[in-house]
């Protein structure tokens, strides 16, 4: 070992300062973890107050290893693009055009750095009434009512992996998915949280890079009134949100939200308070997932990311 980094050490004081300089940070990398970037979302215990969190502040554990940050960079100037879909079911009762007003001013109330895209849950696939643009009136302008239909989605979680693996690549910096739907996995006939379309559309956002927040919203038809069915649609909502870096908005009961407005809001204020957190993975015999746990050094703040990524050795 003494051996090799000694000839990498003469190899480098071959070349030319900037390659030198390249070479030993790359073997220094290799050595110490895999690069792993995720998106963090700072929340205040407390109130709205959001304080300042600086890069020696932020913890990373991989299983009982603490993991090296190497940056912690505010999603803020150059680092603010946003990729923003509105994906919304379908079979949703009509009820749910009392709300539209208030997703028409979330999409127009977003920055020029943020690009909106409407889609709707049709039958396991997403229908993109609107694609991503910075164009927030027209993306406003193409939300219209649900067909209203029970069953018209055949699972929720199927319209995410859709629109997960067709995503356009526009270089943003994060991107994020907020669902509008009961939860209701009509294809899954278990009551658990063994759902495979479940899991498959959590995998499916997590290697997309997509924050997924929801909010329920009762179907048209008997599952718009089941108690047990929309208990069970929340739990999922719920879990996917939290694997995913997101929030899940529900109510614990059949009936609608009485206003989407408090949760937009809520929306707006944790995708403004948000990080590009850079870790060293420690590096695994074989590619899979790797549980990550983030813990912050200020006591009045929890840092909200995904639950576990995907490191290669």
């Amino acid at each position: 070992m003494k051996r090799c980094v000694a000839l990498a050490a003469v190899l480098a004081a071959s070349l030319s300062p900037g390659l030198a300089a390249t070479a030993l940070a790359q073997e220094s990398a290799g050595e110490q973890g895999v690069p792993t970037q995720v998106v963090v979302t700072v929340e205040p215990r407390k109130g709205t107050a959001v304080p300042v969190i600086n890069q020696d502040d932020v913890i990373v554990f991989q299983g009982k290893t603490r993991d090296k940050v190497t940056e912690w960079i505010p999603a803020t100037g150059d680092h603010a693009t946003l990729d923003l879909f509105v994906l919304i079911d379908d079979s949703a009762s009509e009820n749910l055009g009392t709300e539209l007003d208030e997703i028409r001013k979330f999409i127009e109330s977003q920055p020029d750095t943020t690009r909106v895209g409407v889609a709707y849950m049709q039958n396991g696939t997403a229908v993109v009434l609107q694609n991503l643009t910075t164009d927030h009136a027209a993306a406003a302008k193409s939300l219209r009512l649900p067909q209203g239909i029970g069953g018209v989605n055949a699972s929720p979680y199927f319209s995410l992996s859709d629109l997960a693996k067709r995503w356009p690549d526009s270089g943003a910096t994060r991107r994020a998915v907020v669902m509008v739907t009961d939860g209701i996995d009509r294809y899954y006939g278990e009551f658990n949280l063994l759902d495979p379309y479940l899991d498959a559309a959590i995998d499916d956002a997590l290697r997309a890079h997509i924050m997924v927040s929801a909010i329920y919203e009762p179907s048209a038809g008997h599952f718009g009134h089941s108690y047990w069915e929309s208990y069970w649609g929340q739990l999922y909502l719920s879990d996917l949100a939290e694997q995913t870096g997101g929030e899940a908005y529900y109510i614990g009961f059949t009936g609608p939200p009485v206003s989407f407005s408090p949760y937009l809001d809520e929306t707006n204020r944790r995708l403004s308070h948000q990080y590009l957190l850079t870790f060293l993975a420690q590096r695994p015999k074989k590619a899979g997932w790797q549980n990550i746990r983030l813990s912050c050094e200020q006591s009045k703040v929890d840092l909200v990311s995904v639950k576990r990524v995907w490191v290669a050795p």
